[in-house]
């Protein structure tokens, strides 16, 4: 057993060399340690000091997400997906997208209600999986939503433009000095960032009333795009091109189009994630969360098919503007109309800057209470109840990303994050149903778990890489069968170890299984660069993690603010779980 003073590893570079030394032995103890809810929803949570005050209902949340995803979706990536990707057939790749957010929306539900607190995907991971496995996660999903927010600013930049009739280009200008996709700056879209930092840190509340007003306003801007849509579009542009040279029919490039598209669109869906973050802020969360989470993607979904047909309706998916497709559609036909679309869609990207930028300060702040980052970061402030600290931080961080980074480069690069993250959501929500420290054997669940995802990824890429002919339908059909015979026997051969006591995931474990399989897929359409970023950033955070994260953990567990899980604190902190009612703790 290694000794340990109560200075800080981090008190003297002497401490922090001999705590590197001891790196190994603290990795295995800190590594799969696991948290449960009672914690979470008690100690973990009193490390912020000020409680954030619940305030939120259903009607509040349903408005949340769909100003955190409207925006992003329908006005930043629809012009790009369409174009490169699945032509007129991008209303099939938002339906794909929007069923697979919502598959995956359901596990979330089942863990926020079970334990409403703002750390999201993070606490679910650290009470199922482990810290190594939540910080992995938790640092994907800061990435993601910094990543996303500067995309959808410097977007913003665009639709402004549109709006008041002057051109991007006199917005920005070049840096020759910087390599290409990184050499354009937008001083416009680093200002919006820092003046929605300032809202949200004065209070949650009067976020919101601003989120549903400004949300109202961009429903109606929908609402008129779509009308105008229908009546100015021609039918023939779902079928025919812009130059009779490009590919034609409602599904120009295939089938691989239409998924290849469903993966970029699937930006769109950040915004449900950002509710679940809420939990904490939320009045009744068994009745509330399951209506705003799901409902919000449900009706986002039906927004986002609508406008992608309207869109679709009025030119040629070859003569699309990949940077601004709505307001670029109507410009020669009624420059008013275009005018119009541009200020909806400024509304609709402010709102969805707003809910993503609330959402990523709570999982900072709950990533901080766990102390794998700063305790810093953890603070509510006493008199806006809000995680002051967080949100000024990664505001910051977000306009410095918005001032020089390419939309494409940004776009990429979240929707393999948002991939990531929603496919581990899905895997943990069945390992607890299925698995209680102390009272089964996880490895079943894990084999499961294990196989299913290779079948998916085997599945995966046969599609993409193998050549046409009579042999690739027979493997792909094998994959099928084999996937589904594996969760059969799984479903008949292992019982569930807990059912959820107020709101669970409908026709275990078949609906996550199948979020399963559509996040691997789609995470299987995405380019290779693509994964080089991906990889970068979760090697960065391993880097991170083994050289300071364990590190101040451990020094948590020594002091007596951080528990080591055994087996038997677990099993009893879970049955307690079970016999009180968690989302009323506070």
């Amino acid at each position: 057993m290694e000794t340990h003073s109560s200075s800080s590893s981090f008190s003297t570079i002497q401490s922090y060399l001999q705590a590197l030394a001891q790196t190994p032995r603290r990795l295995a103890r800190r590594a799969p340690s696991v948290s449960s809810s009672y914690e979470e929803l008690s100690r973990v949570k009193a490390r912020s000091g000020s409680d954030m005050q619940r305030t939120l209902r259903w009607f509040d949340l349903v408005g949340l997400g769909i100003g955190g995803m409207v925006g992003a979706g329908v006005f930043v990536t629809t012009g790009r997906a369409s174009r490169l990707y699945a032509g007129p057939a991008i209303v099939v790749s938002y339906a794909i997208a929007g069923l697979c957010a919502l598959l995956s929306a359901f596990c979330y539900t089942e863990f926020a209600v079970h334990m409403p607190v703002a750390g999201g995907a993070f606490s679910y991971l650290r009470i199922t999986f482990g810290e190594f496995a939540a910080f992995l996660t938790g640092a994907n999903l800061i990435t993601e939503y910094v990543m996303s927010n500067a995309a959808v600013s410097r977007g913003l930049t665009s639709y402004m433009g549109a709006a008041m009739g002057i051109s991007t280009t006199k917005w920005r200008f070049i840096l020759p000095l910087l390599p290409n996709g990184f050499n354009e700056i937008d001083l416009v879209a680093p200002a919006i960032v820092l003046i929605l930092t300032l809202i949200i840190c004065y209070s949650t509340r009067e976020s919101s009333v601003v989120n549903m007003i400004l949300t109202t306003l961009h429903i109606l801007f929908i609402a008129f795009v779509i009308l105008m849509g229908l009546w100015k579009g021609d039918w023939n542009n779902f079928t025919h091109p812009g130059n009779p040279q490009h590919p034609s029919g409602f599904f120009p490039y295939g089938a691989s189009g239409v998924f290849n598209g469903a993966a970029m669109v699937y930006l769109s869906y950040i915004g449900y994630d950002a509710v679940s973050t809420m939990a904490e802020e939320v009045r009744d969360p068994v009745k509330d969360i399951p209506i705003g989470v799901s409902g919000s993607v449900i009706v986002v979904t039906i927004l986002y098919c609508l406008m992608a047909a309207s869109m679709s309706m009025l030119l040629p998916y070859d003569m699309i503007d990949v940077e601004a497709p709505f307001s670029a559609a109507f410009s020669g036909r009624s420059e008013w109309v275009a005018r119009v679309i541009g200020v909806g869609a400024s509304f609709g990207i402010l709102t969805s800057l707003l809910v993503a930028m609330l959402g990523q300060a709570r999982y900072m702040c709950v990533i901080g209470r766990s102390n794998v980052v700063p305790g810093w970061f953890a603070r509510v402030h006493p008199k806006t109840s809000t995680p002051v600290n967080a949100s000024a931080f990664l505001g910051i961080f977000t306009a410095a990303i918005a001032l020089f980074t390419d939309l494409n480069i940004l776009l990429n690069l979240v929707s393999i994050g948002t991939l990531f993250v929603f496919y581990m959501v899905s895997n943990a929500v069945i390992y607890r149903r299925y698995v209680m420290v102390g009272t089964t054997k996880p490895w079943p669940t894990l084999s499961f778990l294990c196989l299913f995802s290779l079948t998916s990824t085997i599945f995966t890429l046969v599609w993409h890489f193998a050549p046409p002919g009579k042999p690739k339908p027979f493997l792909l059909g094998a994959c099928v069968v084999i996937a589904i015979s594996i969760l059969q026997v799984f479903h008949c051969m292992v019982p569930q170890a807990r059912k959820p006591a107020f709101w669970g995931v409908p026709f275990m474990p078949w609906l996550p299984s199948i979020s399963i399989f559509l996040n691997v897929f789609l995470l299987g359409s995405l380019d290779g660069p693509s994964y080089v970023r991906f990889g970068f950033f979760s090697a960065l955070a391993v880097l991170v993690y083994v050289l300071y994260s364990v590190h101040a953990s451990f020094d948590a567990e020594i002091e007596g603010s951080l528990g080591q899980k055994n087996v038997e604190i677990v099993e009893e902190s879970e049955q307690s779980e079970e016999e009180e009612d968690p989302s009323q703790k506070v």
